[in-house]
Order: C-alpha cells, then structure tokens, then sequence
C-alpha cells in the first residue's frame, strides 16, 4: 500500500467499522449495557483465542492489575518486583495494596526484564514479580519462571501492550500466575477504555470475579424460588466495582473479529521501518528486537538513539513535530517518578538501563492502514531530524 502520506501523522488511530456501529446497536437495543451477554462472549473468545482457562473483563488494565494483586493476597509484609522500565502502573498495583515495590534493571536490547538483575533483585520478602512484555514483545518467560519457580514467587504478566503475542509458540497471560490486558485507544484492540484479567487457576478466577464485583460471592435470590428476589447476595469479602460494561464489550467482540489482522499489519509495517532504517544507513538509531521465540505485537514501534542523549532525543522528536509527524519517549523510568523517589530514595542511576531507555527512546508512528507514502516520511523527517540534531551536537 503506496498511498498519498497523511498530512499530520499521530502514533496510532484505533480501528472501526461497522461491525462496531452493529455491536453497539445490538446492545442498546437489547437495554442491557452494565456487564451482561456481550461480556461472556468477550471473555470466552478472548480465553480462547489466548489458550486460557478464565477471562474476565475489568474496567482497565490498572484494574486489572489491582486485581491480581488483590487475588494473590499481597499485603504490607511483601515486596513485589517490577522493572524500571515500564508504565507506572505496573508498580502502582504492589503499593494498591500496601506491598513494597522494588526495581530491577532492563535488558537494553529488547526492554523487557534482565534476568541477572531480576534475580538480585529477590529477597526473602518477594512474593511476586510483575513482568511486563513491553510494547508487545514477550518478556523471557523460561528465565523469569526458572527463578521464580524454585523459590515459590508468583508471576503477574503485565501483558496491556501484547494482546495476540506468544512466547515459544505459547499465547502470553497464562504463562504465569495472572495476566493483564489492556484495552486502551493505542493498543492492538481497544474498547475505549477496559481490561482483562486472565489465568488457568480457577480458584484465582473465582476470587477474581467476586473482587471485581462488589465482593459479591452469591448471585441474588434464592435459587430454588426464580422470580422472588429475597436475598441481595452474600457479601463476606470487601470487593470493588471494577466491571466493564456491556456497551464497551460489544466493541470488544468487534475487535476480536480483527485482531488477526490488526496484528498482520502491525508486524508487516515494522518489518518495513526496519528494513528502511537499516537501508538508509541510520546507525545512530536502534530498531526494535525480537529475540527468538519471543513473539511481539509491535503496539508500539520504539527506536533508541545509540548516540546522544535526552537532548538530541528531544530535538529529534521537535524536528518531527515541526512535520506533523507524533512521537513520544517509550515510557517512564517508574524508579525516577517522585512518589518511588520520595518514598524509597532511589537515585536515577541505580538503574541505568532504565534511566538510559527513558531518555533515548522515540515511539514512532505505526498503525494498520498506514501507508508507505506516511512510513517513507517519517523516516526522511527522522534522517532529516538526526542530521540537524547531530549538527547542533558538534
């Protein structure tokens, strides 16, 4: 697809058609929008898409972290270990609930986990680490469960970047303990806002469930008497509301419809930005990695600049701005964020991985329905860009 490139280039854009216009008209029509039919059709095609036992829908993936970690009964005596190279609420869950976050390093080639670091990381006090597949790509699974298998840790799979990724073949959310998906607008499929919860143990999926629904842990009424509502349920343990509703899963059922797709154009459009940066000699940026047997989504295309730091980083991304061409940085270094530096004293370069893929990233545009006319402008406003910045440099 050649096409005319777009005058101004966001990052992504969130595919609709009217299969979405049907699901939303359905629904309403139907009267019943709060967490109903079109949410069990959702999980059940999200479970079985992803080889899972139990999904359940969740009104984001922070919700969906929360809990996770409210299922696995973390508490104030726990640390759980996070990388420092992630968005923040991969860390927020642990604090959520009164558990004590601590950092590991990332592994600069591909963003994920460093092994090494992650096993430094554990003391007596870990009970769960938090590994994220960042930007899509799958963390490395073997490792992580290696270490944390033998010593009785739990494994929260953030996965809100890798809807449809795999690890040697596997669907990524129920490698570990618990997945987390996240719907938002930029990921592969989106409902607005929404999350799921995913896992093989259906002990976890039960006190999931009733978490994510006031704590409500028998339906209303007696059953033997349908028709006379007596009871409002039994209520024995402190829940929240944390349901996705039926609207925003009508557009759910849409999305799955597409996600194999969606996924096609994703990978077929970064191979191409990494066949162009490799081709036009840009070897001041790093393209994205994907070590063997680690599957990737690409819900996000992020380049490091190998030379130069937040500054020329900077001038790059005002240089693209100027053509109307959106970036941002990858994402937080969480460590370097002031409630984890107020609350734990952290310097930024005790985790210098991190520190440097927060200054050094760039997020580049991609999308399915994206041109090669908008990829070849992007890459000549990004080779534009490096030649200014490293001018201004010298």
């Amino acid at each position: 697809m050649s096409g005319t490139p777009s005058k101004n280039l966001a990052i992504t854009f969130p595919q609709f058609d009217e299969r979405e216009l049907e699901n939303v008209k359905a629904c309403l029509e139907s009267k019943w929008v709060t967490q109903g039919p079109f949410s069990a059709e959702f999980e059940r095609r999200f479970a079985d898409r992803h080889e899972l036992n139990s999904a359940l829908t969740t009104t984001s993936c922070t919700a969906a972290l929360h809990l996770a970690c409210l299922a696995l009964e973390l508490g104030p005596d726990d640390e759980v270990i996070v990388p420092a190279f992630t968005w923040i609420t991969s860390a927020n869950c642990a604090e959520y609930v009164g558990a004590k976050v601590v950092f590991a390093d990332i592994d600069l080639e591909t963003f994920n986990f460093d092994p090494e670091a992650l096993k430094a990381a554990i003391t007596p006090r870990t009970r769960a680490i938090v590994a994220v597949h960042l930007f899509g790509l799958a963390a490395p699974m073997d490792e992580i469960l290696a270490i944390t298998a033998e010593r009785g840790i739990h494994v929260i799979e953030d996965a809100a970047c890798a809807v449809g990724s795999t690890y040697r073949g596997k669907p990524v959310g129920g490698l570990g303990d618990i997945g987390c998906f996240s719907f938002h607008p930029r990921k592969v499929i989106t409902t607005g806002e929404g999350g799921m919860v995913t896992t093989n143990d259906a002990e976890l999926a039960n006190r999931i469930g009733c978490l994510r629904n006031h704590g409500a842990s028998q339906p209303p009424g007696p059953q033997s008497a349908p028709g006379r509502p007596y009871s409002m349920g039994a209520f024995e343990t402190l829940g929240f509301n944390l349901r996705m509703s039926d609207i925003q899963a009508a557009v759910g059922v849409a999305q799955m419809d597409k996600l194999d797709g969606l996924l096609d154009q994703r990978r077929l459009r970064a191979e191409r930005y990494t066949q162009l940066l490799t081709a036009r000699e840009m070897n001041d940026l790093k393209p994205p990695t994907a070590p063997d047997g680690c599957g990737h989504s690409y819900q996000s295309y992020v380049v490091r600049l190998r030379v130069g730091g937040q500054l020329r980083r900077n001038q790059v991304m005002d240089c693209l701005a100027d053509e109307g061409i959106q970036t941002r940085p990858g994402t937080h270094a969480v460590h370097r964020l002031g409630y984890y530096v107020n609350k734990y004293d952290i310097r930024a370069e005790d985790f210098p991985n991190a520190k440097t893929a927060e200054e050094t990233t760039i997020t580049l545009p991609i999308f399915p329905g994206m041109t090669d006319a908008d990829q070849d402008r992007v890459v000549d406003s990004l080779r534009h860009a490096l030649h200014k910045s490293g001018q201004a440099a010298a």
